[in-house]
């Protein structure tokens, strides 16, 4: 389940450099260092959208959207728009905490 807060501030600092994920050939790399606490991070791997966050006592937790209209609007879509665009689904499919 994933709080409004661990999405909000998505991608504002998403720079090649700093982003904690990041996808490739072979398979995606995690820096669970570089990640702020109930922050949610996405990249897309095998056309499907991976998102990760770091909880309050550093546990690593991983979904996978695999929604084709989810994934083809994200890789379409300014990094402003995705934030909306995930949050979207996080709601629609309830997986929000309560």
């Amino acid at each position: 389940m994933i709080s409004k807060r661990q999405l909000t501030g998505d991608i504002k600092n998403n720079s090649i450099m700093s982003y904690p994920l990041s996808s490739g050939k072979d398979g995606i790399k995690i820096q669970p260092d570089k990640m702020e606490p109930e922050t949610l991070y996405h990249c897309i791997y095998q056309n499907k959208i991976m998102l990760v966050y770091k909880d309050h006592n550093e546990i690593l937790n991983c979904y996978e959207i695999d929604d084709d209209e989810i994934v083809s609007r994200v890789k379409t879509s300014n990094n402003e728009y995705i934030e909306k665009i995930l949050e979207e689904y996080i709601e629609k499919e309830n997986l929000r905490k309560k």
